[in-house]
């Protein structure tokens, strides 16, 4: 079977691709959210050093799981990262860090990115298998000029609460034939403080980002493109975990090459090939001895291999799109405790066991426009995803709980949405349905004790778990007029065969301090729903309202809510802005998070509400730009907890934030 795998993975690179997606008229629009990061010289609206994860907080349905004051997880219709599709410009990216220290968004910066297109539920199977939706984090990318040109951009900032300091440069040329662009972004932070001024030990970090992308027109409808991004975190505070991270580095490199148009019918045809290799280190060095029960070692690596290539086509009525997208990856972590008694021999494990992952899969996609006021839009996936142990020493450990157990398994994959909108005046509404799966994850599968600090539990994984299986009904009701514009959706899931640890009592914890071993099982089902709220009022020119109100609910089989399930939530702000200046306060506020989640080793958190402001002003200088930005967060210094906070460490107090933007 692994050889029928690759042999399919070969030829998905020699084949002709069929059709890819299209965002093309309004009505598509609604079925995606994108957050715009950057504009051409990186000017922002709001603060230019925040990092990627703030700017995602936007999003009505993403948030984010904090272990600490860097490489937030994001969530997505509260769903982590297992059921939902992170992607770098279509590329698929693993995390090598068996603790999720390191979802793929911290391998990115603010000044490298574009926007994020954000899709929810089986609309965001274009790269691959979802349940809950994607967030594909696009790269900004020059563009061919009639004349060559340089532009530049050089940022300066710094925050007080934690002294972060932040420098970056951005070099750009364009041409007929040529265009590049090179950018390298700085940051060091300590230790922040919460609330009334209380210093959270263990959240410092240094972090150096750089990348380049050159492109070269072969002809006039033909782009060649290479572009590299690295990253590297050396000394990373997690106050929330047990250990800390001395080395999280990514290498993350594509060759893309697009043709439009290639015929009368094809509109566009663009195929990329990817390499990624991630490297991941946990230590405890920095803490102090005495809270240091034994000694540990966990490293891991992630490298991933992958192409997709993707033609749009437009027929009449019909935006035909569709892709060919497969990948390889491998996953390997271990972990050595070295005992305090020097006279006792070192222990060592394998916590990934060195696996696998092969998938190859077709997108295709039909977006109908019926009439002026009708669309239907038709979304169709189907792929092959196969596992493999490749350690045997590993193998052997897993095979101590599953004697059977093959070292292969390969699971069919495959997903269809059909989405209805009409348009009618200034009112658009929708309805939608969908059916989807997707494979365990790997510390899902093959996790070999993974202590889960949150819980106090450790981890073992399950070969034999099922495929989750989820139904998905969506709709929307939107209206836009010149001043006012307001959008309700609603999205519900009906999950079979969900995954999520059980206590298993008759084995014994491999950490020091837990309360015993849990096991990845599928639950019969589980039921989540959103709905979101938005609505913006245009006062006049200068003045703007913004309103958000969203609630999110989640219960297992046995009417236990689920983990990390934000109760209902409130977000407003208004905005003034005339000419270069702009300025806004916003008020952010969760209710209590009354959880009856303990089973799943959640807890409650009282209700807040905290302050912010921010201030940017633009000014010419000799026919440049020049830009600064003040903000202040958490104005009144609350202390706070939400529910995605790992053990409940506190949010940030009051920071202020200054920057400086040169463009040229």
């Amino acid at each position: 079977m692994a050889k029928r795998i690759r042999l399919a993975y070969l030829c998905s690179v020699l084949a002709l691709p069929l059709w890819a997606q299209s965002i093309q008229n309004d009505s598509i629009q609604e079925l995606q959210e994108i957050i715009l990061i950057s504009n051409t010289k990186n000017n922002t609206p709001n603060n230019p050093i925040a990092s990627i994860e703030n700017y995602l907080k936007q999003a009505k349905s993403i948030d984010m799981i904090q272990r600490g004051n860097y490489a937030w997880e994001p969530t997505l219709n509260s769903m982590a990262t297992e059921r939902i599709s992170l992607t770098i410009d279509g590329m698929h990216i693993f995390n090598a860090c068996t603790d999720k220290m390191d979802p793929i968004t911290s391998y990115v910066e603010t000044s490298n990115l574009q926007q994020a297109s954000i899709q929810s539920g089986q609309q965001g199977n274009h790269y691959g298998p979802t349940l809950g939706g994607s967030i594909d984090l696009q790269t900004r990318r020059p563009n061919f000029t009639t004349s060559p040109q340089w532009e530049g951009n050089l940022n300066l900032g710094y925050e007080t609460n934690n002294q972060l300091k932040t420098a970056g440069i951005i070099l750009q040329y364009t041409s007929p034939k040529w265009y590049f662009q090179t950018q390298t972004t700085l940051r060091d932070a300590g230790n922040y403080k919460a609330g009334n001024r209380q210093e959270i030990l263990y959240s410092q970090y240094t972090k150096t980002n750089a990348s380049g992308v050159l492109g070269y027109s072969i002809s006039p409808n033909k782009t060649l493109e290479t572009q590299v991004i690295y990253d590297k975190a050396t000394d990373v505070g997690y106050p929330a975990l047990p250990m800390d991270v001395s080395l999280a580095e990514a290498l993350i490199t594509s060759i893309r090459y697009e043709v439009k148009p290639l015929f009368s019918f094809i509109d566009n045809w663009e195929t990329k090939l990817y390499y990624n290799t991630i490297t991941h280190r946990m230590d405890d060095t920095k803490r102090p001895p005495e809270t240091i029960a034994i000694h540990m070692d966990m490293p891991g690596w992630s490298n991933t291999y992958g192409l997709y290539s993707s033609i749009k086509s437009t027929q009449k009525n019909h935006h035909l799109s569709g892709t060919i997208n497969s990948y390889y990856n491998k996953s390997l972590a271990e972990m050595t405790m070295y005992p305090n008694n020097p006279n006792e021999k070192e222990m060592f494990m394998y916590t990934w066991p060195d696996v696998h992952t092969q998938y190859t899969g077709i997108n295709l996609q039909d977006h109908w426009e019926i009439d002026k006021e009708k669309s239907l839009q038709i979304t169709a996936s189907m792929g092959v995803h196969a596992n493999q142990i490749k350690n045997q020493i590993a193998l052997e450990s897993l095979q101590i709980f599953y004697p059977d157990m093959n070292n292969s398994k390969t699971r069919l994959l495959g997903s269809a949405a059909v989405n209805y909108i009409i348009k009618k005046s200034n009112w658009n509404y929708g309805v939608g349905t969908a059916l989807g799966n997707r494979a365990p994850s790997v510390s899902e599968g093959y996790g070999f004790y993974l202590f889960n600090s949150s819980e106090q539990f450790d981890y073992i994984g399950n070969p034999n778990l099922k495929n989750e299986i989820s139904s998905e009904i969506n709709a929307f009701l939107s209206y836009t007029s010149p001043t006012l514009s307001s959008r309700l959706s609603g999205s519900f899931f009906h999950i079979q065969h969900y995954i999520i640890g059980n206590i298993i009592p008759e084995l014994s914890a491999m950490t020091i301090g837990a309360k015993g071993v849990k096991q990845y099982n599928n639950l019969t089902y589980a039921q989540l729903a959103t709905l979101n709220w938005s609505n913006t009022y245009k006062i006049n020119n200068q003045w703007r309202f913004n309103i958000n109100i969203r609630y999110n609910y989640g219960e297992d089989n046995d009417k236990n809510h689920l983990p990390f399930i934000s109760p209902l939530s409130y977000g407003s702000s208004i905005t003034y802005t005339k000419n270069k200046l702009q300025t806004s306060l916003e008020l952010q506020a969760n209710s209590t998070h009354n959880s009856n989640a303990q089973v799943y080793g959640e807890q409650r958190t009282p209700s807040y509400a905290i302050l912010n402001w921010n201030i940017n002003h633009s000014w010419s200088v000799y026919r440049n730009t020049m830009t600064i930005h003040c903000g202040v967060s958490n104005i009144f210094d609350k202390y706070y907890t939400t529910y995605s906070d790992w053990n409940s460490i506190p949010r940030t107090g009051r920071n202020l934030s200054i920057n400086l933007q040169y463009s040229w």
